[in-house]
């Protein structure tokens, strides 16, 4: 590959990375507010707000595992959780500051809304590192096993794996940690889960897109990836 569609390779490399950390951060920041989705009347999803930029990050991390490889998914995973990590630190600092008389927002209200953000982000990370980690790992061992074809079946295979994994874990600590009570975790498990497996079904015609479209600019064969560093 020369030069310039390398440099072109690792700017769309950066673009998708701040995307998926953006995503991530806003996810564990928006959480605490819940609503229902009754699609055509025939199951009512109860489901944090925290739960919309999420598919994005797996719709992220699986085209760059397509296009740049297993490493450089690897690699913004664990710069997402030290996204999380710092944000959590920030939040936890602002949280301890006091507010003047003359400020918009109170202690009591920023409390409100953003005094459990480390307890969810401490959550969120515990299982979407575990599940990130699995999707990875099962979205390449299918990429192996069909020679770089059948992109639909690694796509979906390994979010659903990994995403029964992260929902479960992360309502699980919230309950644990008891900010969220027990008896909505079967309906909260339920409720997630089929979102987001509706979410990745309605995103392989995306994924199937966007990497047509990089296989085309950049030249790639089949199941070929791009080196970014060689």
């Amino acid at each position: 590959m020369n030069p310039k569609l390398k440099s072109e390779a690792f700017t769309i490399y950066l673009i998708l990375a701040s995307m998926f950390i953006a995503a991530l951060v806003a996810s564990n920041l928006i959480f605490q507010k819940f609503f229902y989705w009754n699609p055509f009347g025939w199951f009512r999803f109860e489901l944090s707000v925290g739960i919309l930029p999420y598919p994005i990050t797996f719709l992220i991390t699986d085209i760059i595992s397509e296009i740049y490889g297993r490493k450089k998914a690897n690699q913004v995973v664990i710069a997402g959780i030290f996204a999380s990590f710092f944000s959590m630190c920030i939040i936890l600092i602002a949280n301890y500051t006091s507010a003047i008389d003359s400020s918009p927002i109170n202690n009591e209200i920023f409390t409100k809304v953003f005094g459990l953000s480390p307890i969810a982000v401490l959550a969120s990370m515990l299982a979407y590192l575990f599940a990130q980690f699995v999707d990875i790992r099962i979205f390449h061992f299918w990429k192996r096993k069909t020679n770089g074809r059948h992109l639909w079946l690694r796509n979906n295979f390994s979010t659903f794996s990994s995403q029964l994994i992260d929902t479960s874990t992360v309502v699980g600590l919230l309950c644990l940690f008891n900010v969220l009570p027990w008896s909505l975790f079967g309906t909260l498990v339920l409720s997630g889960f089929l979102f987001k497996i509706i979410i990745a079904l309605l995103d392989t015609p995306i994924l199937y897109f966007i990497v047509y479209l990089f296989r085309k600019r950049f030249h790639l064969q089949q199941g070929e990836e791009i080196k970014l560093f060689d």
